[in-house]
């Protein structure tokens, strides 16, 4: 699994490279299934939805369908997240029709690949009907579909991180925190943690993620007092050998610096490796969400290492109940864990706005979306209003423990 994320990875981050606050809080995963948003319509019954029981459902809804596109890449490139996203939402949507629709709708999910065309694969939902799209996470992807929506429909751009993806204007939503916000959280857990000195690896200032990354950090970091003391280069997803900058950072290091990096998880036990023989054992390592997608808990000499989950899923949350249960139901346990609630989350947006409107019309919809406000999601707590499109969302902060991918803090 994790050479296929692996392979996943590189591609995405090669073909997005060519195309182009501080407090704790609570994630908004908790217990609360109730929503709040800017409009005045009902929120969604999340728990209540979670809880039907497919073998005793309610009388089935009869209202004019809400209809969810989702417009999804099933190669390589994404596929990783975009194919249990797009299993795990019709299912949802069958509990929800199993607990009475909404209002007494159903909800209807069509899924079309994008596949070489992702703008003809748009334009299939949209002929059929499509109230808002749920997109891949990549510019390569997601630019089509904006392109065929004409920014009348909105799109939830699922599982991306990338900035230069959000636009109210063009009525494209990220579900999730972008880059910038969390490597300034990553930043902020190592001043509070008393780490004041900090070296960083990047491909370079201004790269999407790979540098991105490692540039918001440095900017927190140094805004709130700590110093970088070394930047390095490498090249991702593929250097293992970091001997050259292990004998560069050894000349400068106090063994008390953080570590940080968009790298992948073999390639930052590598390096930590290489630094703990040079007797550099002190340090802290840390990392973007890349280490969830390729699997750092899972690494040999992973122990102590930090990192940025999209959801940090506990035993027995409802995160881990509602993977449970598709497992249960469909037969088959569902990848890449940690994104399938932004998937989720889309869906339930895109319905709370048009609770909120009370309308069908794509655009009005648009307008509701963009006054949502404190929508407590599967995913964490979701604002709009006064964005453009990126929610300042929670950021958790896992650590492995004992060998365990524990959550240790959310900085929010």
């Amino acid at each position: 699994m994790k050479f296929k994320f692996l392979i996943a990875l590189l591609a995405v981050f090669s073909l997005v490279a060519a195309a182009c606050g501080d407090d704790d809080a609570d994630t908004g995963a908790g217990d609360s299934g109730g929503t709040e948003s800017g409009g005045d319509g009902a929120g969604l019954d999340i728990d209540a939805i979670l809880a039907a029981d497919l073998d005793a459902c309610e009388t089935a809804p009869t209202g004019d369908p809400i209809k969810v596109g989702m417009a999804m890449d099933f190669s390589d490139v994404v596929g990783f997240v975009d194919i249990p996203g797009s299993k795990l939402v019709p299912y949802i949507a069958e509990l929800a029709n199993c607990n009475g629709g909404i209002n007494g709708r159903p909800v209807e999910v069509q899924v079309a690949e994008v596949g070489d065309d992702a703008s003809l694969a748009a334009q299939e939902l949209l002929d059929w009907g499509a109230h808002f799209l749920i997109g891949p996470p990549f510019a390569d992807f997601a630019l089509p579909i904006l392109q065929a929506t004409e920014g009348n429909v909105p799109l939830f751009v699922a599982a991306s991180t990338e900035p230069t993806l959000a636009d109210a204007s063009i009525n494209s939503w990220l579900v999730t925190f972008d880059d910038n916000l969390m490597a300034a959280a990553a930043a902020q857990w190592a001043l509070d943690n008393g780490i004041t000195r900090a070296i960083l690896f990047t491909e370079g200032e201004g790269v999407p993620y790979t540098g991105v990354n490692p540039d918001a950090f440095k900017a927190h970091f140094e805004a709130n007092g700590g110093t970088v003391v070394s930047e390095q280069t490498y090249v991702w997803a593929a250097d293992t050998d970091f001997s050259a900058q292990v004998n560069e950072i050894a000349g400068i290091s106090e063994n008390n610096e953080i570590v940080y990096s968009a790298a992948l998880g073999f390639q930052v036990t590598a390096l930590r490796g290489q630094l703990e023989g040079q007797g550099l054992d002190g340090l802290t390592y840390a990392g973007t969400d890349a280490l969830d997608a390729t699997g750092i808990q899972f690494e040999d000499n992973n122990e102590g290492i930090v990192h940025t989950p999209h959801v940090s899923i506990a035993a027995g949350d409802r995160n881990d109940a509602m993977l449970a249960g598709y497992e249960a139901a469909k037969g088959e346990a569902l990848e890449s864990r940690g994104f399938m609630p932004l998937y989720v989350d889309s869906m339930f947006l895109g319905i709370q706005a048009m609770l909120d409107c009370g309308c069908d019309d794509p655009s009005q919809i648009g307008d509701a979306v963009a006054a949502i406000s404190g929508f407590e999601g599967l995913s964490g707590t979701i604002t709009y209003a006064g964005t453009n499109g990126i929610p300042p969302k929670a950021v958790p902060i896992n650590q492995i423990v004992g060998g365990e991918d524990t959550l240790v803090d959310t900085i929010g």
